[in-house]
């Protein structure tokens, strides 16, 4: 296992140093760092989260220019640094060997508990800096409640989507994203 470089990092020092590490790093303002998720662990709600909202828009993209991929795919932050969002839903053409999105159009974060501040603040905001990135869906697992962060004409609006019997559109992939789908199997949401 590699150790985090302490000094500041170029994208593409970055890109090619994290191939030879065995953990998932994130750069962050020039510097690599693990997130707090690699280094913990994720809980069973998380996970269960995470590979329901893969499965269902894996099958509702089946077809279509879009799909989802896991936190394999780094996010390219414009001010400079990766993201390892827990689902990224890209639309552009990777090549075979790309390690970060192509055209990054949703992207979700589900919330643990060491990281809810950060996810819901910091990386939020980065988010909102990449130009193709239309959603930012933020998941709770201890309740079903999602907030839904859209660019509508070049502005963000936000709104909670809360209950099992709700459907989270996002006619940006041309999908749907229904709760209780999203649930499905996490313990504890009502």
């Amino acid at each position: 296992m590699g150790e985090p470089e302490t000094k500041r990092m170029t994208k593409p020092e970055f890109l090619e140093w994290q191939q030879r590490q065995d953990e998932l790093y994130e750069l962050v303002d020039g510097v690599p760092f693990l997130p707090m998720k690699m280094m913990t662990g994720a809980s069973s709600n998380h996970d269960r989260t995470v590979v329901n909202a893969i499965a269902h828009l894996r099958n509702a993209l089946r077809g279509k220019p879009c799909r989802p991929t896991t936190d394999d795919i780094a996010v390219e932050i414009p001010a400079g640094g990766y993201r390892r969002p827990d689902v990224t839903v890209e639309c552009g053409k990777p090549g075979p060997r790309d390690t970060t999105a192509a055209e990054p159009r949703v992207v979700i974060e589900v919330l643990s508990p060491s990281t809810m501040g950060f996810d819901r603040f910091r990386k939020l905001e980065e988010y909102k800096t990449v130009p193709s990135i239309q959603v930012v869906l933020i998941v709770d697992t201890e309740k079903p409640q999602v907030v839904v962060h859209r660019r509508v004409a070049g502005a963000w609006t936000f709104e909670a989507v809360e209950g099992l019997a709700q459907t989270i559109p996002l006619p940006e992939i041309v999908a749907d994203l229904p709760m209780s789908e999203l649930y499905d199997g996490v313990g504890n949401p009502s």
